[in-house]
C-alpha cells in the first residue's frame, strides 16, 4: 500500500469512528428516554448499543494499526552510506543472523571492550535496529508511551527523591543561604530485568538477500515485548519483572502518605452510582494537584471505557469524545484516554481507572543494548533467535497518580446501613423471617465493602 493509499484509508477509518460515535450517542439517548418510561429499556435498543460500542472499539484499533504502519520507516528510507564502525557492525550482524558466522561480531565487540557472549549471551544488535525496536515499543506499549523513559548502562537506576519537595526560598544577593533541616530524602531503585522473545525463521528466508534482517527482527519481537511490558508496567509484582503501579500500597486519598497511591471511591461496588456518575470522575481529576493535573491522562481498559462512554454532563453533553485527529487519543473531560488492556475490568473493590501525570509519576528504565543469540539446533529445520533486552519500571512520584476504587464510600455505606437498620426494626415487628432476610442482606453489603 502506497503512502497516499494508506493516508486515504486512515482518513476513511477516522470518518467511520466519528460516524459510529454519533450513532452511539443517538442510540444511548434513546435508551435513556426508554429508562424514564414504565416499560424500561427495550432489549433491541440494548443490543444495538452493544453492537455500536463494539464497532467503536474495533474501528479505533483499526485506526491505531494504520497510524502505526504509517510511522514505520520505509525500506530504502535510510541513508545509503553508513560510515565507519556503524556500517561494519551492520554488515557483521547481518552475516551472523544469516549464516551464524560470529567472528566479525566478536572482533567488533572486543574492540569496544564488550564481551560478545557474556552473562547475557548473544551479540548486540546495531544501534539503528535497537532504536527502531524502542521506537515501535513507544507506539504500541501504552504505559511506555506516557511514562518517562531513562536509559542506563548498568543493571539498576538509583534516584534520590525529596518527599517534601526541594528546599527553596527567596534571599538577597549577599544573604547566607539557610540549610533546610526538615528535608526528607527517599532512595528509589529501579532494577532492569531481562525480557526475552524467541522468533523463528526458515533458512530460506535468511538466504533471501532482499529481506532486511534488522527490520524483520524488530517486527517479530515488537508485539511480544510490548505485551509483556504492558502487563508488567500495570500489575507486575517486581519479582524478575518491573513493578506495576497497581502493585504499590494504596490508601484513601484523604489520608495519603508517601509510598502509597491515593484513591477515591466510586460509591458503588463494581460500578458507578446510578445518579451523577460523572461526578466521580471529576472528583478523581481534582484529587490531583494542579501541577500534575495539567499533564493528566486517564488510563483504563476497554470495559471501563465502555461504561464511561455513556456518561453526560448536566447539560446533556457526552464527556467522552473520539480523537480529533488521526493518531490522537480519545478524550474524557478534555484529558487524553490511554487504553491499557491490562487494567482490570470494573468489579467489586477493583482499581480499574487511573488518572495522573505518568511522565512524572512512573519511570521506565531501559538498559542500553538488545542482544540476539542464534540457535539453529533446538527447533530444526527452523532457526531460533533468542532476543533479550533489560527493562525495569516503577513509581517515582507517588503524588502524581491517583486511582479510582470501585466500592461504596464508607460514609455513604454508614448512612445506608443506618436507614436500613431502622427499616429492619419496623420489619421485625411485623415479620420475623423477613427481618432475618433483611439483616443478612446488610451483612453481605458490609462484607463487600470490607474486602
Amino acid at each position: 500500500m502506497t503512502h497516499i493509499e494508506m493516508k486515504s484509508a486512515a482518513g476513511d477509518a477516522f470518518g467511520d469512528l466519528h460516524e459510529a460515535f454519533e450513532a452511539f450517542k443517538e442510540t444511548n439517548d434513546e435508551r435513556l428516554k426508554q429508562l424514564e418510561t414504565r416499560f424500561g429499556v427495550d432489549a433491541v435498543t440494548e443490543e444495538k448499543l452493544s453492537r455500536i460500542d463494539t464497532a467503536l472499539d474495533e474501528t479505533r484499533r483499526r485506526l491505531d494499526r494504520m497510524t502505526l504502519d504509517a510511522g514505520r520507516p520505509r525500506r530504502g528510507g535510510e541513508p545509503a552510506a553508513q560510515e565507519g564502525a556503524a556500517r561494519e557492525h551492520k554488515s557483521a550482524f547481518d552475516l551472523y543472523m544469516r549464516a551464524g558466522e560470529s567472528s566479525s561480531l566478536r572482533r567488533i565487540e572486543e574492540k569496544a571492550m564488550s564481551v560478545g557472549s557474556g552473562a547475557d549471551g548473544g551479540y548486540l544488535v546495531p544501534t539503528p535496529a535497537e532504536q527502531d525496536i524502542l521506537r515501535r515499543l513507544a507506539k504500541i506499549s501504552p504505559i511506555r508511551s506516557i511514562a518517562s523513559v531513562r536509559q542506563i548502562s548498568t543493571h539498576v537506576l538509583k534516584r534520590a527523591f525529596s518527599t517534601t519537595g526541594p528546599a527553596a526560598g527567596w534571599v538577597a544577593e549577599a544573604d547566607p543561604r539557610p540549610q533546610s533541616s526538615n528535608q526528607q530524602i527517599a532512595d528509589l531503585t529501579f532494577p532492569a530485568m531481562e525480557l526475552y522473545a524467541m522468533p523463528a525463521a526458515t533458512q530460506t528466508l535468511l538466504d533471501d538477500a532482499v529481506v532486511d534482517i534488522e527490520q524483520w527482527i524488530a517486527e517479530e519481537v515488537q508485539t511480544a515485548f510490548a505485551e509483556q511490558e504492558g502487563a508488567a508496567f500495570v500489575g507486575g509484582d517486581g519479582v524478575n519483572k518491573p513493578k506495576g503501579f497497581l502493585s504499590y500500597p494504596t490508601i484513601a486519598d484523604a489520608s495519603w502518605a508517601w509510598g502509597n497511591l491515593g484513591f477515591i471511591t466510586t460509591g458503588a461496588a463494581g460500578g458507578f452510582p446510578v445518579t451523577q456518575a460523572s461526578d466521580v470522575l471529576f472528583n478523581l481529576v481534582y484529587a490531583l494537584r494542579a501541577g500534575f493535573r495539567q499533564n493528566g491522562k486517564f488510563v483504563m481498559g476497554r470495559r471501563a471505557q465502555s461504561m464511561i462512554r455513556q456518561f453526560k454532563t448536566t447539560t446533556g453533553e457526552y464527556i467522552w469524545e473520539p480523537p480529533a485527529t488521526g493518531g490522537a487519543a480519545a478524550t474524557l473531560m478534555n484529558f487524553p484516554v490511554i487504553e491499557a488492556e491490562d487494567m482490570p475490568d470494573p468489579a467489586a473493590n477493583s482499581f480499574s481507572v487511573a488518572f495522573g501525570d505518568f511522565e512524572r509519576g512512573y519511570v521506565v528504565v531501559d538498559r542500553i543494548g538488545i542482544r540476539v543469540l542464534r540457535d539453529p539446533y533446538s527447533a530444526k529445520p527452523y532457526v531460533l533467535f533468542y532476543t533479550t533486552k533489560r527493562v525495569g519500571g516503577g513509581v517515582q512520584n507517588f503524588e502524581a497518580i491517583k486511582l479510582l476504587n470501585f466500592r461504596p464510600d464508607r460514609r455513604g455505606l454508614f448512612r445506608h446501613c443506618h436507614r436500613h437498620c431502622e427499616r429492619s426494626k419496623a420489619i421485625h415487628l411485623q415479620d420475623n423471617d423477613a427481618h432475618h432476610g433483611w439483616t443478612a442482606s446488610l451483612r453481605s453489603q458490609w462484607r463487600a465493602f470490607s474486602i
